[in-house]
């Protein structure tokens, strides 16, 4: 295959990664439509994908080159960029807030409400995160901004409007990490680099109702094997996706139980009802032939078709609070006869309202020589119309730190989506500063700041760049996260200075200059006077006395006063200090017993039954009690 040319930048490769089959779009956009060339299906042989999600990625891959091949082969043209699309199953949404306090009051810019909503949605992916074994890395799919508000004041807009405080509440949609990446995996093993990923619901809602139609409400409820998407929109745009368990597979295994056949025979008897009148041929798993007639299957899968209308409306009116104008059916699964009539009761629509998907493809999509209406083809061609018609700004291919970028949403791209989508949060964009640490030093409350963030490098195609910066197709985005400041951090030497002199305790427990002070910690001193460093000097002689008189005779001083305390229970008597100062709790430490060097637990200090401070002043007869905690 050494001859096949290369592929051109206008042609459009898109593969639908289904539950049950992969389907390949080739095709280029003409004016204001995308010209289908070609189009390949295969079929999994056994089961490598579980509700819309890549169970075996081996397998899918392998399945994805050999549809890639077979378009090859017929086209001449070696595919390497293909445009996919992640199931609606995994979708989760959470809504997240954020306030950006400025310095002072200023006229807010567009990089500012960048940084705030960039924080809304990292707080949005934070509440996902659960209690399990690590964080799970969640991408951004889109958000929309539910309120602003400055100073307090709701506001639609904060661009250009002056205050201090500024906050944001938003409403974000994630796919968890392992969505994207096994969808990356699968392409890569199949020897395709993905130039864009969209959701399978906005890829169908691109084909089944074009942009002109969404004026109206109207929802698009596209039916595979393992799931049911659903699109809606209203006014112009697309206002919510949801998805139901509920899907193709139940009717299939309906189908298993009552006639004891195989899977893959269930498919084929599901599919021909809708082919003809007569009598379906199977074997069942005895070996046994069997002869079923349409009417007996229609019945057999009566109840799970009911199950699945009735999820399908509940989930409409969950997202839409009311009927909608409007619902097309599409996927393999709308082809169910007598589905249409079921859906349209359960939303109490009348049934010419409900329709099949594929009459409004030509509004978008032609082929000269493919027949493209069909309701199975409404994802494989909305994944190609997306990127071929620039419906999404994830149609082409932008690099970060050398990478292909994973991009998703529809309208224009900033540098703060296109990292939000591709895992950085706030604080990898922003930084932190580092943790303050607060003391109580002899009553007195002490703050001491963080180190700043060394902010983050941005970098769009070698320029500085800022959150707000627009990206462009074929941009190269250089991004290194900002580092967090370094934590506030002291000892008590540090705290106190070389200078002091005295003995020490953190919360209540004797401590040594070199100790690591923690958040909250209370540091209570005794400061004494350092002991002078004087020169000896020689001894003074007492002068001669005559040798007749005799010395007087030495008298005993006379007693000095007492301070009367009480220690741990037992009496305890000092003498009066010289000058006169009192004695301080501290000043007990000696008397009581306790090895202070080799402390393992906290002391109790209390003075007449009241906990007390290092520095507590005593006075006579007071009661002091020194015991460990």
């Amino acid at each position: 295959m050494a001859d096949l040319k290369v592929q051109e930048r206008d042609l459009i490769f898109a593969l639908d990664i289904g539950t049950r089959s992969v389907v390949g779009v080739v095709g280029r956009p003409v004016d204001d439509r995308l010209k289908v060339i070609d189009v390949e299906m295969a079929e999994h042989g056994k089961r490598a994908m579980m509700d819309g999600q890549i169970d075996d990625i081996r397998q899918v891959g392998t399945l994805a080159r050999a549809v890639t091949q077979r378009l090859e082969s017929r086209l001449g043209v070696r595919l390497e960029r293909v445009c996919v699309a992640a199931a609606g199953r995994a979708l989760r949404t959470q809504k997240g807030s954020f306030t950006l306090e400025l310095p002072e009051e200023q006229s807010i810019d567009a990089e500012q409400i960048s940084q705030l909503e960039a924080g809304a949605v990292s707080a949005a992916e934070e509440a996902l995160q659960t209690d399990g074994d690590g964080r799970r890395q969640m991408f951004l799919v889109g958000y929309t901004v539910a309120q602003y508000r400055l100073d307090n004041y709701p506001m639609a807009n904060l661009q250009f409007h002056t205050g201090r405080r500024v906050e944001a509440d938003v409403v974000a949609t994630f796919l968890p990490g392992e969505v994207v990446e096994s969808l990356y995996a699968a392409m890569r093993a199949a020897g395709l680099q993905v130039a864009s990923m969209t959701l399978e619901p906005i890829a169908a809602m691109n084909a089944a109702i074009p942009a002109e139609l969404r004026l109206l409400n109207l929802a698009m409820v596209d039916i595979g094997a393992g799931t049911t998407d659903i699109a809606l929109c209203r006014d112009g745009s697309v206002v919510g996706y949801t998805m139901a368990t509920v899907a193709g597979d139940e009717i299939t295994e309906a189908i298993m139980r009552s006639y004891l056949v195989d899977f893959n025979t269930a498919e084929q008897i599901k599919r021909s009802m809708g082919e003809s009148d007569e009598l379906i041929r199977c074997r069942n798993i005895l070996g046994q032939e069997e002869r079923i007639a349409v009417n007996e299957v229609t019945q057999v899968i009566q109840a799970p078709m009911d199950k699945l209308a009735d999820a399908i409306a509940k989930q409409v009116l969950s997202v839409n609070g009311t009927p909608p104008s409007a619902v097309f059916l599409a996927g393999g699964g709308s082809k169910l006869r007598g589905l249409r009539e079921k859906v349209a009761v359960q939303l109490e629509m009348d049934e010419k309202r409900v329709a099949i998907a594929g009459n409004n493809f030509a509004l978008s999509v032609f082929s000269d020589s493919l027949e493209l209406e069909k309701p199975e083809y409404a994802t494989p061609l909305g994944i190609a119309i997306s990127a071929g018609l620039g419906l999404l700004n994830d149609s082409y291919v932008v690099t970060l730190n050398g990478q292909s970028a994973k991009l998703f949403r529809n309208g224009v791209l900033t540098l703060r989506d296109i990292l939000l989508m591709n895992g950085y949060s706030y604080a990898d964009m922003v930084g932190k500063t580092g943790k303050s640490l607060n003391l109580t030093l002899d009553g007195k409350r002490l703050v001491f700041r963080g180190e700043p963030a060394v902010p983050a490098v941005l970098r769009v195609n070698g320029e500085e760049a800022s959150l707000s910066t627009i990206v462009h197709a074929g941009d190269e985005i250089h991004f290194i996260p900002a580092r967090h400041g370094e934590d506030a951090r002291r000892t008590l030497g540090q705290l106190l200075g070389e200078d002091f002199y005295g003995k020490v305790m953190v919360n209540n427990a004797i401590a040594s200059m070199d100790t690591a002070l923690d958040q909250g910690d209370v540091v209570l001193t005794m400061r004494q006077v350092p002991p002078r460093q004087t020169a000896p000097t020689a001894p003074i002689q007492a002068p001669a006395q005559p040798a007749p008189r005799a010395a007087a005779p030495v008298r005993p001083a006379p007693r000095s006063n007492e301070v009367h305390l009480i220690l741990n229970g037992d009496p305890l008597n000092l003498p009066a200090k010289e000058d006169g100062s009192p004695y301080y709790l501290m000043d007990l430490l000696e008397y009581s017993g306790i090895d202070f060097e080799h402390l393992d637990r906290a002391v109790r200090l209390e003075v007449n039954g009241v906990e007390r401070g290092f520095q507590q002043p005593l006075k006579e007869q007071d009661s002091v009690t020194i015991t460990l905690a």
